[in-house]
């Protein structure tokens, strides 16, 4: 009969393989092809230092974003060696004058505060950490590197040692508050197999070896700039711009498919724009890394009632706009677009409801200049009962918002946006978008509405 093959089977994606042969005798042999799993230093470093399963186990940009993240790592690690011992001397180390609870003092104060601030800032802004985790990650950074500048100063200043070195330790806490989390949001991003903790454990093992690594080039660094602080800043500045370009290319690289509020405003403005919607990579390169993301208007949405509604007439006019809708819109000032959602909304309300307000936002914005709409945007007019073109609707609302006819202003954005959203809709899924989860930031505040009265039945 001869050899037979009767199975073969391979690890992952990896070039190991295994073959199994039957032979004459009826024994089954298994033969390795392309070698043994660890018979390489290559798919050794693989499989301790990332997920298992790679590449398929994690997002496109995964490796990518941890090249960078590995250099701004090591960077940063080179820094903080030259910050640690400003402080150390600023502290008094070496100095015989210097008492241990002097500078007891002065390290408890910095990490005191410190504490307390990490407190205040996950209060204030843990929840925007989630919506805006890139830009949120670089300002990490750079205010990293702010507070290393601070603590290479404060021995320059013996006399605010102590208040500048505080105030360092403050924005260290907001550092570590912030890049923390938005390394959890990151991560929740690359993991594809449900596969968090392994990513984040590989992660921490890169990042260990980063560290290692600095460590012995801090070993050679920390003597030659001992006594040479012209070496010292040099080397700070130097590191940093590294520090900050690696960061940088590290954000940017990252292609998140979910929506937040800034990615939305883009997808909708080229949409308008072109009746094409961007696939997440082309929204991505155009989404804001350093500053917010600039709007004509504050869009709030999980408002409360009150934020819309002053009058009985209010809540008349509300519900006329978005009978059918598990959300309310209304204007308060012609820059401000409060979104009131219903207690059983969905993340594809978000979505609808934040589409209205950015139809809004794009008239508000382009009102003073040519306002362009794609021709393949449907139009209807409800009083004629016919479609118009789409100029013709949106120069409608232009004209509304010239003279703040708020309310009117909504009734059109919300007639236009029922016609358009579901191809919208449409083409998020065709591009790649997830749409059944969400990073649009809603505020917790939900709503049931009847302008006839709440009875036990709850009705929209």
């Amino acid at each position: 009969m001869g050899e037979k093959t009767v199975c073969e089977e391979h690890y992952g994606s990896e070039s190991l393989q295994q073959r199994y042969t039957r032979l004459d005798n009826g024994t089954i042999v298994k033969r390795a092809v392309g070698g043994q799993r660890f018979s390489s230093l290559v798919q050794f470093f693989r499989s301790v230092f990332l997920p298992q399963g790679y590449p398929e186990s994690v997002s496109k940009d995964y490796l990518s974003y941890q090249i960078w993240d590995t250099l701004q790592a090591f960077c940063s690690s080179i820094t903080g060696t030259l910050a640690t011992q400003a402080v150390l001397k600023g502290v008094g180390v070496g100095d015989e004058n210097a008492t241990a609870a002097a500078a007891t003092i002065t390290w408890l104060l910095k990490d005191g505060f410190g504490k307390v601030a990490r407190i205040l800032f996950a209060w204030i802004k843990g929840t925007s950490l989630d919506c805006d985790a890139k830009r949120w990650r670089l300002f990490a950074d750079i205010l990293n590197d702010f507070c290393i500048f601070l603590e290479l100063v404060a021995p320059v200043f013996p006399l605010f040692f102590t208040g500048i070195v505080c105030v360092a330790g403050v924005g260290k806490a907001i550092v570590c508050v912030s890049g923390c989390a938005t390394r959890a949001a990151l991560t929740m991003h690359q993991a594809r197999r449900d596969n968090m903790a392994d990513v984040t454990s590989k992660d921490g093992s890169q990042e260990t070896l980063v560290n290692l690594m600095a460590l012995f080039a801090g070993l050679v660094v920390t003597p030659m700039v001992a006594d040479n602080p012209m070496l010292t800043w040099f080397l700070f500045f130097v590191f940093t711009c590294l520090h900050l370009f690696a960061n940088y290319n590290a954000v940017t690289c990252v292609v998140m498919e979910t929506l937040n509020q800034s990615r939305l405003h883009i997808l909708v403005s080229h949409y308008l724009r072109t009746g094409v919607v961007l696939n997440p990579a082309q929204a991505n390169v155009q989404e804001p890394v350093v500053f917010a993301q600039k709007k004509a208007t504050r869009i709030k949405l999980g408002s409360p009632m009150s934020s819309i509604i002053q009058r009985a007439p209010d809540l008349d006019r509300a519900i006329h706009s978005n009978s059918e809708g598990r959300y309310l819109l209304g204007m308060p000032t012609l820059t401000d677009i409060n979104i009131v959602l219903h207690q059983e909304s969905s993340h594809l309300d978000f979505i609808k409801s934040c589409f209205q307000a950015e139809i809004i936002d794009y008239v508000i914005e382009h009102r003073f200049s040519k306002l362009q709409v794609h021709s393949s945007i449907p139009c209807y007019d409800n009083e004629a009962h016919s479609l118009i073109s789409s100029d013709k609707a949106f120069q409608s609302m232009v004209e509304q918002a010239n003279h703040k006819a708020l309310w009117e202003l909504v009734d059109s954005s919300h007639e236009v946006s029922a016609q358009v959203f579901p191809s919208f809709h449409a083409g998020l899924a065709h591009a790649g978008w997830t749409t059944h989860r969400t990073q649009l930031g809603p505020d917790e505040w939900r709503a049931s509405w009847d302008i006839h009265g709440l009875s036990d039945k709850k009705s929209y």
